[in-house]
């Protein structure tokens, strides 16, 4: 067989036959490749919780740490890690017409994953009359022409069929699971998504669709879909018409003194507040958000000092618990995303590398930000983590019980406007013995609430005229600069 180059397109029919017959083979590979991980996830969860079983380990604790050894292995997120070890287990133990057409490649991952979907609410015994109806021997010929579509309607109308009250105890199961969430999209955008029953969903969209074509009909040079967002954080917000974009909200922007300050071109970094996690920030955009939270009385800023290798400095706390402003620091190293591989999650544990039962120090060095699945994953028998160091940067290396290893890295920060004098080391208080030279500087900016009184002296990049001074008492606003003097030098 003939394989396609970067330029083929004079080829004869034959090898253009040849080409989509092995596109099939290759899928059919694929589907069988899946089938193949799966009954792997099975076997490794049975064995790994009859092992803890045998420690002792209560039974709600087992298998926590089989997840992240399938995503990891798979190089995905934990979480998704643990979505496939749930339908593989429903495919394996009870639904086995549908692992048997995944594994001879006539079934694809994701319509055998809805199938187990589509039937979680059911019996065993339910489920398995489906999976015989739909996949067996006599049924596949059948399937292997039936668009997804189709095929999701004819599970819903056969369980319909065997058990139509498990069917309404879903539906109302679903009303209580309603929620608004977000998640970022590109091009500094996110997704606000609701999911509401559908009669008020259908209700809300057609709302918005008519007072979008009403809108359009007095002259409004917005596209339709433009007005029906604006019109939908309007009445969220309670702004006035027109004002959606001034609704008051509160930003953690990670960014650099040259960026903010000198003009840069370097990025800012928004490290938490939506689920999705950190997203980047052109400096422009990021000297816009400044300016505005200024104008708007609700800037904050705080100078956080890095080492010449990037690396955050704080000092050692003998607490327990990581204090606030350690629990910033890591936060800012992390960038508001899990520190573990693969994982997207944002962080919601502050957690010791070495367990503080153990000896770990509370510190930034011993400290790391974890989603809740996978600091509860290394807690798990056989886990292990100790810190290590990639380029200079902060990393954190995990052996699995299995013995594999996995390294993650800090991400870097945004770089700063000066240049790091040779030979500089921390200052004497800053967690090393030093030369007392200042360390270069890192800015993490956000709307601040609370009752303060300051006067702030600022002129937003790009624009004219002398700085602006505002003395407020028990305003939104304001600006506090770390400080580190200069030692004292002894006269010769």
């Amino acid at each position: 067989m003939v394989l396609p180059g970067g330029t083929d397109t004079d080829v004869s029919k034959r090898v253009q036959a040849q080409w989509v017959d092995l596109l099939g083979e290759l899928e059919a590979v694929k589907n069988t490749v899946a089938a193949v991980q799966g009954r792997l996830a099975v076997a490794l969860d049975e064995a790994t919780r009859s092992e803890e079983a045998a420690q002792g380990l209560r039974a709600e604790r087992r298998g926590r740490g089989v997840p992240n050894q399938v995503g990891a292995a798979m190089q995905v997120s934990p979480h998704a890690g643990g979505a496939f070890l749930g339908t593989a287990r429903a495919w394996v133990t009870q639904m086995p017409h549908t692992f048997d057409a995944l594994r001879t490649g006539v079934l694809s991952q994701w319509r055998a994953t809805l199938l187990v979907r589509e039937t979680s609410h059911l019996t065993a015994e339910h489920r398995a009359r489906i999976d015989e109806e739909l996949c067996g021997p006599a049924n596949l010929a059948v399937l292997a022409g039936m668009g997804t579509k189709r095929l999701v309607a004819r599970i819903k109308e056969l369980a319909g069929q065997f058990d139509v009250h498990a069917c309404v105890k879903r539906n109302a199961k679903a009303v209580t699971e309603r929620r608004v969430s977000v998640r970022p999209a590109p091009d500094l955008m996110v997704y606000l998504t609701a999911l509401v029953p559908m009669a008020q969903g259908v209700q809300a969209y057609a709302q918005l669709t008519a007072h979008a074509k009403a809108t359009k009909a007095t002259g409004d040079e917005r596209g339709a879909g433009q007005i029906m967002a604006d019109t939908l954080i309007e009445r969220v917000t309670g702004r006035e018409p027109g004002t959606a974009d001034e609704a008051p909200v509160t930003i953690n922007l990670l960014v650099s003194d040259q960026t903010l300050l000198a003009g840069g071109d370097e990025p800012a970094v928004v490290p938490e507040g939506m689920p999705g996690g950190a997203g980047t920030v052109p400096a422009p955009v990021a000297r816009n958000l400044v300016a505005h939270g200024i104008d708007a009385d609700a800037a904050w800023l705080r100078a956080i000092y890095v080492d010449p290798h990037g690396r955050l400095l704080a000092t050692t706390s003998v607490s327990r618990f990581h204090p606030q402003g350690l629990a910033v620091l890591l936060r800012a190293r992390e960038q508001g995303i899990c520190a573990s591989s693969w994982c997207d999650a944002p962080v919601r544990h502050l957690d010791h590398i070495t367990p503080h039962a153990q000896g770990g120090e509370t510190s930034l060095a011993n400290g790391q930000g974890l989603c809740a699945r996978c600091n509860h994953a290394k807690q798990a028998p056989g886990w292990r983590q100790k810190t290590t160091e990639v380029d200079g940067r902060h990393g954190v290396e995990t052996i699995t019980p299995t013995g594999h290893s996995h390294v993650s890295v800090a991400p870097a920060p945004p770089e700063p406007a000066r240049e790091t004098p040779p030979g500089w080391t921390p200052a004497v208080g800053m967690g090393s013995p030093g030369n007392g030279r200042l360390p270069r500087s890192r800015y993490s900016i956000g709307c601040h609430t609370g009752p303060r009184n300051t006067a702030i002296a600022y002129r937003p990049p790009g624009r004219c005229g002398p700085a602006r001074t505002r003395h407020r008492q028990r305003s939104r606003a304001d600006l506090a600069w770390a400080h580190i003097p200069e030692p004292a030098t002894a006269a010769s």
